[in-house]
């Protein structure tokens, strides 16, 4: 099981998100119980308000070099465990998805 999927033109990420960091980071994999695979990722933000939600996304899209726009939360507005949705992120899914697979092997 992957911590991305595509979904038509987009792609879908699953976050394990650690609020408060003191640093913002991505990198690495958590496996949960049931098998499922999140991408780990790191931001200083706190978790009220949205405030870690949004840096989030900002780490993700910068990292990416995707438009901050195409992201949106599907689903963990208020859970650690996230699940991201990217639009259009299939149009670059080679370079995309080679950048997950990085951050997944890092350890």
């Amino acid at each position: 099981m992957s911590v991305w999927r595509q979904d038509g033109t987009d792609l879908l990420l699953s976050v394990r998100l650690s609020p408060g960091a003191a640093r913002e980071d991505v990198g690495g994999c958590w496996t949960d119980e049931k098998g499922a695979q999140w991408l780990c990722a790191r931001v200083r933000a706190v978790p009220e308000k949205g405030k870690a939600n949004g840096a989030l996304v900002a780490l993700l899209a910068k990292e990416m070099d995707w438009p901050r726009s195409a992201f949106s939360l599907e689903s963990g507005d208020s859970n650690r465990l996230k699940r991201l949705r990217i639009k259009g992120g299939a149009d670059a899914l080679a370079r995309l998805s080679a950048i997950i697979r990085e951050w997944v092997e890092a350890a």
